[in-house]
Formats: C-alpha cells, structure tokens, sequence
C-alpha cells in the first residue's frame, strides 16, 4: 500500500481477517477478539488511517497532478503567470549556446540569463534554450533573436523547422557569429548576409568606429557614430534581389590578423549593422535585423547599442520599433505581509494584496 493509495483499500486492510485475524494458528483456530478488544484495535488504527487520508488528498494537490482534485474539466489548471511579465507582449524565443573564446567573449549562455530578464522588464513574453527551438517553441514566437557561435549549422530538421516559421512571417535577430556556418549562401537567405566558417574573416578584438549611414532609420534613433571595442567580420556572402538595408558600416581596421591573412580588406568599408525584408518562396514577407558585434560581452550594456537592439527585435517581430523600449511595468503587487516586519521593503500595511 502507497502513501498515494485509495483510502478506502486502507480501510478494507485494516478489516480483512487475513490481516488483522487469521483464522488458524499452528491447525488451530484462533478465538475471535471481544467486541471491546475489536473497537479498541479499531480505534489504535484511525490516526493512521487519518493520516494516509491526508497524504492522498495533498499529493492530489500537488501542480501537475492530473489524477487528483487539481483537474478541471478534465485539463490541469493554468500555472500562474510570472511576476511582471507582460501577457499582451511579443513572444521572443532566445537560442543561445554554450559559451565559448577566452573571459568576456562570445557569453552566449550569459545572455540568454541577462536578456531573459531584460527583455521581460520590457514588456516581452520569453523563452529560450542552449539548442536549435522546435517546431512547438515557435508555434506563438513573434521573433527568435540568435546569439549562438555557427548556428549556421543546421540539420534537414532544424532547417525545415526554421524555414517553416520564416514562410509564416516569423523574424530573426542574429548577433555576431550566428550568421557562421558551412553554407553561407543558404544563411544568408534568412537574415541577409552571412560568413563561412573556417575563414580568416575576422579582425579580433580592435577599435571599431561606427558610421551611421541611414540615421532616419527608426531602429537607429538613439544611435551616433560611437566607437566600441569589439570584433568585425568582411568577407561576406550577400543575399540578394533582395538585398540588405544597411544601417551602420564600419571601416576594417588594420590588424596584425588582417595584415596577415586578408590584407585586401584593410581601410574596406563593410556594413555591420542591417535590416532585411525578404519572402522565401510559398511564404508570407518575414523580416530580419542583424548586429555583426557582441564578441565582447561587456558591449551589450552599452546604452546605445542596447536600446538599438531592442529597436531591432521589435522591428524584427513585425511590432512598433519603440514598444519595448517605451515599455512601462505596472506596478508590482504586494506580496501579503509586506510590511509587517522590521527592514522589510515596504512600509505599507501587511496583508495588502
């Protein structure tokens, strides 16, 4: 008998001869109990049996239980929705990697934890995971904003997956090295433009001056000609008809790396910061927005570059460029006894909702 069971088998238990009085001992039949020593058993077994009646009843409870007293109409209740999350906002799934480079680059589990949070805080409907998202992770997703080293690797799956979501009108964010793979070709009909992994096509961590080239971009309101230290990819493989919206170029630096193995590409102009309007065939217009930095992780508390990405992932899902950015929380609701103990934080009354 389990602590789960049915009240009524531990009730039978107790009564059933077999168990409380075998009828032969040795041949012999054994003499049934007085009355008064039945009821007196009876009575030493009832705490148990009060027990296990409460057990049952709060394993029923308990969430996710559908077998119990917590199931309406057949379906197990609705979880309660987080604190400040915003049920009318976006739905932005974050497909992160596992964090690779030296301290301070490529974070990509680290954003998937701080962005979680910051996007929430502006009124956006999250999830995410260190893997490509399946089919049902999309199904309500608005944007996917991509922060993994070489997504562009891809199974038949993943791209079905993925290619699926874009002909429903469904955009992409790609951040630095996302735009890597074997293919970059096929990538680059997703968001634009993409790289091939396996080239020297990097400067490494260097000085990059941004040039604002389309300032009357909406997604570029609060952006200026900043310099931040960060790393640039050149050598690009283009969509195109269409082709990209450039918003920001920079001028490739001289680096000892691109001395080396690119020096062709040295003072080139390339663009690193794009918008991209496209329809794959069968599908419905899908949009993409893409910043080439964030090898250094520091670069995402830019205030700049940090309302310029929320602009884009706004954008991106098809939704006002400023909701996020102009996003304002309701207030918090007191958790009951707020209040009531010295150093708590809140000086109003406990028990307010």
């Amino acid at each position: 008998m389990t602590v789960g069971g049915n009240f009524q088998e531990a009730a039978d238990a107790v009564r059933s001869p077999a168990v409380a009085f075998p009828k032969t001992t040795g041949g012999r039949k054994t003499p049934k109990p007085p009355a008064l020593h039945r009821f007196a058993m009876l009575l030493g077994v009832l705490p148990t049996l009060w027990l296990l009646h409460a057990l049952t009843a709060r394993a029923d409870a308990q969430p996710g239980n559908t077998a119990g007293a917590n199931v309406v109409n057949g379906e197990s209740p609705q979880a309660p929705r987080a604190q400040g999350q915003n049920p009318n906002g976006m739905h932005i799934y974050l497909w992160a990697g596992l964090k690779s480079h030296g301290p301070g680059e490529h974070d990509y589990p680290q954003f998937l934890a701080d962005w979680s949070k910051v996007l929430t805080e502006h009124g956006a409907v999250v999830d995410g995971a260190l893997h490509a998202p399946y089919a049902a992770d999309l199904e309500h997703t608005d944007v996917i904003v991509l922060f993994k080293g070489d997504a562009g690797y891809l199974s038949d799956s993943e791209k079905a997956v993925l290619e699926t979501y874009v002909k429903r009108g469904g955009g992409i964010v790609s951040l630095h090295d996302s735009l890597c793979g074997p293919d970059p070709a096929y990538f680059a009909t997703l968001v634009g433009g993409a790289k091939k992994h396996g080239q020297v096509n990097y400067t490494l961590g260097a000085p990059l001056a941004y040039t604002i080239v389309d300032p009357s971009d909406p997604i570029m309101k609060e952006m200026s000609d900043i310099t931040i230290f960060d790393e640039a990819f050149y050598e690009m493989t283009w969509a195109k008809e269409p082709g990209i919206h450039a918003l920001a170029t920079v001028k490739i630096p001289d680096t000892p790396v691109v001395a080396k193995y690119s020096p062709e590409f040295a003072g080139k102009v390339v663009p690193q910061i794009w918008t991209y309007v496209h329809t794959l065939p069968g599908g419905q217009p899908a949009r993409a927005f893409v910043w080439m930095q964030g090898h250094t992780y520091t670069n995402f508390d830019n205030y700049q570059i940090q309302r310029m990405l929320l602009r884009g992932i706004a954008w991106a899902g098809k939704q006002p460029v400023d909701s996020l950015v102009d996003y304002v929380p309701p207030p918090r609701p007191m958790r009951l006894g707020q209040g009531a103990f010295p150093g708590s934080n809140s000086g109003e009354p406990a028990g307010r909702p």
